[in-house]
């Protein structure tokens, strides 16, 4: 199995070259001073996809569409079509633990879009919910925190609960991530669930996650990803 990837949440295009040449995997686009998945302006997905495009870097791009209620599927696709013609590589979309999320999994399948639904994991996993998304055949799925403030998500969410989602989506044959506050502390037991890659913006930004990304921070927790021996089994 691989390593586990390294996913960097950027609000501009100066932000994105730091994390691309400071070995992210993933380039995140979001405005983490907007909520859990807060969308940046489309002209702003837009710039900074282009940005990166032209400089020849290689990591895939993904976009967020905002933190839309599931009850309104119409702006959720809208927003979904929007991000998706900036020409992104997957397009994020929070799930919350609703009935009406899943109708929402079944409109986003239909799109033709490489679509990430994000599970926000504050009120727990419904794991019906996760069976049907997995059914559907995404790309990848995560699970992330809403509430920043209330910790990381080691401390919403029960480890064996994780190590579910994770076999679950494994097992569908998507790509699984994890997010939420994580922090340098946190490291061994991600390496520990394996997900595929991990998402932050917490643990490298010199203040917290509303401040400017710190490059050494980053570097540095490149390295260290690079230097974990990777799992014998997820």
């Amino acid at each position: 199995m691989m390593r586990m990837r390294m996913l960097v949440s950027v609000r501009d295009v100066a932000e994105a070259r730091i994390a691309a040449r400071s070995g992210a995997d993933f380039i995140d686009l979001k405005e983490p001073r907007d909520g859990a998945l807060g969308g940046l302006p489309v002209d702003a997905v837009a710039r900074v996809v282009q940005a990166l495009r032209e400089q020849g870097s290689p990591q895939p791009i993904s976009a967020t569409i905002g933190d839309l209620p599931m009850n309104d599927l119409p702006a959720i696709l809208a927003r979904v079509e929007a991000v998706a013609a900036c020409g992104v590589d997957y397009v994020k979309v929070g799930i919350e633990r609703e009935t009406a999320s899943g109708a929402v999994l079944d409109a986003l399948a239909a799109t033709g879009h490489r679509i990430i639904p994000v599970f926000i994991a504050d009120r727990g996993l419904d794991f019906e919910q996760v069976a049907h998304a997995c059914a559907l055949k995404f790309p990848g799925m995560m699970v992330d925190t809403a509430d920043k403030l209330a910790g990381s998500l080691f401390d919403l969410m029960p480890v064996a609960d994780l190590r579910r989602f994770v076999a679950r989506v494994r097992a569908s044959g998507a790509l699984v991530g994890l997010a939420g506050a994580l922090r340098h502390a946190q490291l061994p037991a991600l390496q520990e669930l394996a997900p595929d890659f991990a998402g932050f913006r917490s643990a490298v930004c010199a203040g917290d996650r509303s401040g400017a990304l710190d490059p050494e921070r980053l570097r540095e927790l490149a390295a260290r990803l690079r230097a974990a021996p990777a799992p014998l089994s997820a």
